[in-house]
């Protein structure tokens, strides 16, 4: 398969073993260091299975700083985050917990706040995003950065439709509110059959431009943007929520770090605290549809508990778990959490190493393998290895970005074997479609194989 035409430029790493016998089915370069793109997710979600426990769950804390009169909290509203990525907007989560929050206030006898609505992301460093991270990726969603207080995916959603007329600007609308976002809409209507968009934000900037044509009469594009301030969005809309439900609230929403006069987290006191669901049902859809923050995410987690939380110290907390499992140091490079780096580098060993751990160990398996995308089913894999012996067999985590194309996880044979593998294919040259066809036919071909 590997011989064929057109494959020739590419390099190629591939490792299958017997996950029963341990014996090696096939190997390719399975010690050369290769882009893994989302394929790092394995590595990252496993040492955070390990160190955090599969029942780890984030808390995000609501305190008042000031004193109660009346009917009036004189002073400010204090939101402690620890990194939740859960709250988001999509089936209408953050508006429950955000309702619920200003009832909590209510009941306490507050319906002014003559303070601000303040962030405190201090749980984790103000790097928020990661190392070799490509500049025209920033204003996508996929590559959004990372808080200790975290809304909504740290994104908000574009609907573009086209103008009345060839040349006129597209429309373009934005939600939810309080992104501070401030984007310059270039965009036209134009008689090509297909849209040109393109998202472009610098880091540390809250322009957003979009620049391209959409075709007139086309149905509206659905677009992720990253926010540049993830703390601020949060504090954002939690304020417009209290607003909404009639508590008067007269300062702004700020981010802590913005302050000179920030109040101390031990001076307040508790009016509501949220705890996420536990790790295992928190990752579970962000694992198989490959969401780069939660991964980010978890990473730093990790180094907070070891007290560096940085992507760094997220890193080395990855690392000596790999090493704990018997995977060399010198069979990974790791400078993030999700793969979005280029600068990530795995070996087809290292990988394969990570996943028998997992499977031989009771209390990391389960939750692990339910995350990971069915081929033919859900997740990334769901449209793929269709009418295969692999379809609704092989579960697999995938990886891609430019001129990489990644696959690892288990599948079990004609014989019921079950099999672990890792694929990667770097540095190719034909249509990456034709790349991830003779990934996909490999897993068919160990779901084929009988002894």
């Amino acid at each position: 398969m590997l011989a064929a035409p057109g494959l020739e430029r590419g390099y190629w790493s591939v490792l299958a073993k017997s996950l029963e016998t341990d014996e090696t089915l096939y190997a390719l370069n399975t010690h050369k260091l290769m882009m893994p793109a989302s394929a790092t997710k394995i590595v990252t979600l496993a040492a955070a299975a390990e160190r955090l426990g599969w029942d780890f769950r984030y808390e995000t804390e609501m305190l008042g700083v000031g004193r109660i009169e009346s009917d009036t909290l004189h002073g400010d509203l204090l939101v402690v985050g620890s990194g939740d990525p859960g709250i988001v907007d999509r089936d209408g989560m953050a508006s429950r917990l955000f309702d619920s929050w200003a009832e909590r206030l209510k009941a306490a006898g507050i319906r002014t706040i003559t303070g601000r609505i303040i962030g405190d992301d201090n749980a984790f460093d103000d790097e928020s995003v990661g190392f070799g991270w490509s500049w025209d990726d920033l204003a996508e969603g996929y590559a959004a950065s990372v808080s200790a207080l975290q809304y909504n995916e740290n994104r908000i959603q574009l609907t573009i439709t086209p103008g009345e007329a060839v040349g006129a600007p597209a429309h373009v609308t934005i939600a939810p509110r309080g992104s501070s976002l401030i984007v310059a809409n270039l965009l036209t209507t134009s008689t090509e059959k297909t849209s040109s968009i393109e998202l472009r934000r610098l880091a540390g900037s809250s322009r957003l431009q979009l620049r391209g044509s959409v075709p007139l009469g086309s149905e509206p594009s659905l677009l992720g943007a990253s926010v540049e301030n993830p703390t601020l969005f949060f504090v954002a809309a939690l304020r417009e929520a209290l607003i909404d439900h009639g508590i008067d609230v007269r300062g702004p929403a700020v981010d802590i770090d913005d302050l000179s006069d920030a109040p101390l987290r031990r001076d307040g006191f508790t009016l509501a605290t949220y705890h996420s669901p536990p790790l295992s049902t928190l990752m579970m859809a962000p694992f198989k549809f490959s969401l780069n923050l939660h991964e980010e995410t978890l990473l730093k987690t990790m180094g907070a508990i070891a007290g560096a939380p940085t992507f760094k110290g997220g890193c080395a907390v990855v690392r000596s778990t790999l090493q704990q499992w018997g995977v060399p140091p010198g069979e990974f490079i790791l400078v993030d959490g999700s793969g979005l780096s280029r600068y990530n580098y795995v070996t087809a060993d290292a990988l394969v190493r990570t996943l028998v751990h997992v499977d031989h160990d009771d209390k990391l398996r389960g939750p692990f393998a339910s995350s990971l995308p069915i081929a033919g089913r859900d997740g990334t894999l769901s449209a793929r290895m269709k009418g295969t012996a692999a379809e609704g067999n092989a579960r697999a985590k995938t990886g891609a970005m430019a001129n990489v194309r990644t696959l690892a996880g288990y599948v079990k044979t004609g014989d019921g074997e079950r099999v672990v593998f890792a694929i990667f294919a770097n540095n190719f040259e034909p249509p990456s479609d034709v790349i991830t066809r003779a990934i996909d036919s490999i897993v068919v071909r160990l779901a084929d194989f009988r002894r």
